[in-house]
């Protein structure tokens, strides 16, 4: 005598997940939906800006490195003629000084 659970006399129907009474509970509203698109557009439309820009920041920046290379001898150029020039500054100092000394022995 052995019946399922569907055969029986006594079988309990399965309430369903949502009531009667609240139809709307689960469901998006046209308005939620729209609203939702809405922002998943705005959010793709960030992005994609986001990615445009980060992209010409990169640009930017390898075109700086580049012109960063481009000027390092010049740099270094540079910097060799100012240890020069520092060099020669110092020695027109110093004759000018003994040349200064010597004319403040002459007026004794």
């Amino acid at each position: 005598m052995s019946q399922s659970l569907w055969e029986s006399d006594t079988a309990v129907e399965a309430e369903p997940a949502q009531s009667a009474a609240d139809p709307g509970a689960l469901s998006v509203s046209v308005d939620d939906f729209s609203a939702l698109e809405e922002r998943i557009l705005r959010a793709v439309n960030l992005l994609k800006q986001e990615r445009q820009m980060r992209a010409a920041a990169e640009a930017r920046a390898e075109q700086a490195e580049e012109q960063l290379r481009e000027q390092a001898p010049l740099v270094n150029q540079l910097r060799t003629e100012l240890s020069a020039l520092k060099a020669e500054r110092d020695q027109v100092r110093q004759r000018v000084e003994r040349l200064l000394a010597q004319l403040d022995a002459l007026e004794l």
